[in-house]
Parts: C-alpha cells; sequence; structure tokens
C-alpha cells in the first residue's frame, strides 16, 4: 500500500492500493470512534460498490445510512446540499459521527461541504471512484456546491480524515471519463513535473496507475503545504480552468469538466505563445499529448460568451483575474490580467 501524508490544518493519509474498498470499514474505524456512517454517493456509482462498502462499514461496527443523489455536475446544487442536511437530520447524524463521499468530484465536493456545515463541521472521509478525484480533487479540502451564476461559488476549506484511492474501481469508468481524468494529471506535469509528463508521453496512464495517483497526490500536498488557503501558489492548481469552468458552464455541462480544463489548458498556452510568454516547442508538446489521450483542444464558442461566464469567477480580484501562463512544460507563473484584457488573452487563446 502506498501512503501520502497530508499535513495540513488536520494531518491525514491518502492510502493507495488495489483492493482497499473491502478494506475500508477497518482503516475508518482506525482512526474514528463514530456510531453512524452516512454514505454519499452518486446513482450510478452506489450500484458499482455501494454495498461493498456497506458490508465493510457494517462489519468494522458502523450504522450505515446512504445518500443519492443524480449524477451529473448540474446536480452539485444548493438544492441537493439542503436534501442531504435534511437526510442527515432525519437520520438523526450527531456531531460524532461521520460521511463517506463514494464516487467522483460531484460526490466529493457536495458531501465535504455538507460535512463541513452541518451542525458546524463533522468528519468525512474521501473514497474516490475516478481518476480525477482520485488525482486531484478528493485532496486538499476544497468542497463547494455551483450556483447558475458560476462553478464552486459556494463552499469551503475542509479537509477530510482519511483518502481512500482503489484503482481497481476505475475498471468501471466509461472511458470518457477515464480520459476527463489525464486531463489532470498532464495538468501536473506541465505544473512542475517535465520528467512526469515525458513519462506520460511514453507510457499510458494505465499502464501506471499508482504511480501516477501518487505523484499527482504527492505534487498537490507540496502546494497546499504552502498555501492551503488558496491565496497564492496554491492558485497554480488552476491551470487550464479558469477558461475551463467558463466552457463548462458554457456548455451547459455537456462538455465534460476533463476536456474544459484541456480547453482550458490549450488557450492558455496558445496566448502565451502568441505574447512571447513561452516557446512554440512548449505549445507544440502540450497539443500533442493532448491530441495522444483523445482530449479537445479547442472550443466553438464565442470569446464574448466565455468573458461573460469568466466575469463571475471566484478567481476574480477586483478588476483583475489571476491566469495560470505556463512559461516552459514544468513551469508556470500566475499572471494578474485585467479583466479589460481577458478578451484578448481568449482571442490569443484560439476563441473566435
Amino acid at each position: 500500500m502506498r501512503t501520502v501524508v497530508v499535513r495540513a490544518s488536520r494531518t491525514y493519509d491518502v492510502l493507495i492500493e488495489a483492493g482497499i474498498l473491502d478494506r475500508s470499514g477497518d482503516l475508518l474505524r482506525q482512526i474514528s470512534r463514530s456510531d453512524t456512517a452516512v454514505i454519499v454517493s452518486g446513482e450510478k456509482v452506489y450500484p458499482l460498490y455501494g454495498q461493498r462498502l456497506k458490508d465493510s462499514l457494517e462489519k468494522a461496527g458502523f450504522r450505515v445510512v446512504s445518500f443519492l443523489h443524480p449524477s451529473g455536475e448540474e446536480h452539485k446544487t444548493l438544492e441537493t446540499y439542503a436534501e442531504l442536511l435534511s437526510f442527515m437530520a432525519r437520520e438523526h447524524v450527531t456531531r460524532s459521527d461521520l460521511m463517506i463521499a463514494l464516487g467522483g468530484g460531484v460526490t466529493g465536493d457536495l458531501c465535504g461541504f455538507a460535512a463541513a456545515t452541518y451542525l458546524r463541521g463533522i468528519d468525512f472521509a474521501q473514497i474516490p471512484t475516478t481518476l480525477l478525484a482520485m488525482v486531484d480533487s478528493s485532496v486538499g479540502g476544497k468542497t463547494a456546491v455551483d450556483l447558475p451564476e458560476g462553478k464552486n461559488l459556494v463552499g469551503a476549506f475542509y479537509q477530510p480524515i482519511r483518502v481512500l484511492c482503489d484503482p481497481e474501481t476505475l475498471e468501471t469508468l466509461p472511458e470518457e471519463q477515464f480520459v476527463c481524468g489525464c486531463a489532470e494529471v498532464i495538468k501536473y506535469g506541465v505544473l512542475g513535473n517535465e520528467a512526469f509528463f515525458d513519462s506520460l508521453v511514453e507510457r499510458p496512464v494505465r499502464s501506471q496507475l499508482e504511480t501516477v495517483i501518487q505523484t499527482c497526490v504527492e505534487m498537490k500536498r507540496d502546494i497546499v503545504l504552502e498555501d492551503e488557503f488558496d491565496r497564492g501558489r496554491r492558485q497554480l492548481l488552476n491551470l487550464g480552468h479558469s477558461i475551463g469552468h467558463a466552457v463548462e458552464a458554457c456548455s451547459s455541462f455537456s462538455i465534460l469538466h476533463g476536456q474544459a480544463v484541456a480547453i482550458g489548458m490549450a488557450m492558455i498556452t496558445r496566448a502565451s505563445y502568441a505574447k512571447g510568454i513561452c516557446e512554440e516547442a512548449t505549445l507544440r508538446r502540450l497539443l500533442s499529448v493532448l491530441q495522444q489521450y483523445g482530449l479537445p483542444c479547442k472550443t466553438d464558442l464565442p470569446a464574448s460568451t466565455l468573458l461573460q461566464s469568466m466575469a463571475g469567477d471566484k478567481k476574480r480580484s477586483g478588476d483583475r483575474m489571476n491566469l495560470i501562463v505556463p512559461e516552459a512544460i514544468g513551469r508556470c507563473r500566475i499572471e494578474r490580467v485585467p479583466i479589460s484584457s481577458l478578451q484578448q488573452w481568449l482571442l490569443s487563446g484560439g476563441a473566435k
């Protein structure tokens, strides 16, 4: 079993091992005296893994109740969040009990935000079942739901007590969703690890899953350690996301998160090259690996439409927005861009 220790406002372990799901009850009982465990899961994930998790938890002495939510980013809303809170109140969940997110990023964000706010905070654990959640969203303590005006506008920083990554759960992940996770994996290479980036070109992610998960988690751990509350260096993790979130929202979520992040990375790197910040070779290498993994590199959405969505982005500060700009593969910087210049950046990135 691989272990990554995350030392944030709460210190916790990320455990990576094939088959760990069936030992989840014991691994959570080691660090929790809870009577009740609340499984939060999507309607598509729970039939695959919910009973196995429930059996393991009950064997470890937990009373188990389950809340299922509709799948998809469009359901990560205040309404679903309120339904979850009401469910826990009806089940008499107490402050000493435990919530468990079983699923992808939507489930983790929803469960974590509910845990952060129900009774002013109860423990929660993450059991991610998508590649994207394993390498990124399950670690670091960002929890949130969306508003009609934008993604993740209501949330809290709240760390889990443990994260359990079972690569075997990726065997049932639709190929499109697996590829979306690869976008986040590529992001980490571009951000700060050229050797890792090159390994993704040389060997498919599927052939090195545990190594890929561990590498990404360790990189995120190191950044979170420096800037847990996203006021400085942690913003680098938003590479591709400012444009990507706009692409995602403007498509009414028909473009998946990982696809949108890939488009965002491609566009910001084109703009970086156009402005002389990175060399053409950097752009070529990024576009090549995105194409190698079957990820999109452009959007037909107009720059004016994307700009309107980006104006409400949570990364905006006054009349400026922080964009994460590649200087080379393995090195990026934070660029404070006036809102009045955003459209020009989008046009330089290939928007119409």
